[in-house]
């Protein structure tokens, strides 16, 4: 869920790495150095005897988690969770509706067939330099095996308590571009636009969403499980009538 409608689907690392205007090369070095700066910089920060966290995508989790930019964007599997998120920020400039997003989980399946694809292409093009006695220099695509452009994650670490009450997980892109984009560049003809849907609702019905919401048990207070979850929960009792 998003307050406004116009905004694209673009991780906050990719708006941050759009500002800096980097080329293609810059952009993932710059991913690389950023995250292991946070490995370094979260050291002695996790408590006591802090479960280890071997897989990448994981540590992109928590810091996702703690604020930090990440290649990561926040879903639900609750259309009523996201339609919460959607409505709960009060802001300017706001837009005339506020925006929920449901997104077909089989993109990781073409994601996945893309790169398949890809990389069996590049697997061919090192067999052709070798049999003509080319060197591939160690920078050049071919030389590496591709990454699917888009997965999910499901972290396994039980260290957010709020992505477990939120029926929470991610996607990660590895392009530079909207997810909005790459669905319109890579779905098949026959999904009848079923793959990424966009409902809109509009701003003037923000108490109305959230009063209907809390009587669903969708609040703050279950999705925040903390002292500022508590917080939240008592302000929107203040600002919303019959709360």
């Amino acid at each position: 869920g998003q307050r406004c409608d116009e905004w694209q689907l673009v991780p906050t690392i990719d708006r941050l790495i759009q500002n800096k205007k980097l080329s293609t090369e810059k952009y993932y070095k710059f991913r690389n150095k950023h995250l292991e700066n946070f490995k370094f910089s979260v050291r002695g920060r996790r408590g006591e005897n802090p479960p280890p966290i071997n897989d990448e995508n994981d540590w992109w989790a928590l810091g996702q988690h703690h604020g930090l930019a990440t290649p990561l964007l926040d879903w639900t599997k609750s259309p009523f969770v996201a339609a919460f998120f959607a409505f709960i920020e009060v802001d300017d400039p706001q837009t005339e509706n506020r925006a929920i997003f449901a997104l077909h989980q089989s993109v990781a399946e073409w994601a996945h067939e893309k790169c398949t694809k890809e990389n069996v292409w590049r697997l061919n093009q090192r067999i052709e330099y070798k049999k003509k006695g080319r060197p591939i220099g160690l920078l050049n695509v071919i030389n590496h095996n591709a990454e699917p452009e888009l997965i999910f994650i499901r972290p396994f670490s039980d260290e957010n308590q709020r992505l477990i009450n939120q029926g929470g997980l991610f996607t990660r892109s590895m392009t530079n571009e909207s997810i909005e984009s790459w669905v319109s560049n890579h779905h098949p003809s026959d999904d009848n636009g079923m793959t990424l849907i966009k409902f809109l609702i509009p701003d003037k019905e923000r108490e109305k969403c959230l009063r209907s919401l809390n009587r669903m048990n969708i609040n703050p207070l279950s999705l925040f499980p903390d002292v500022s979850g508590a917080s939240e929960y008592c302000n929107l009792h203040s600002e919303i009538e019959n709360y």
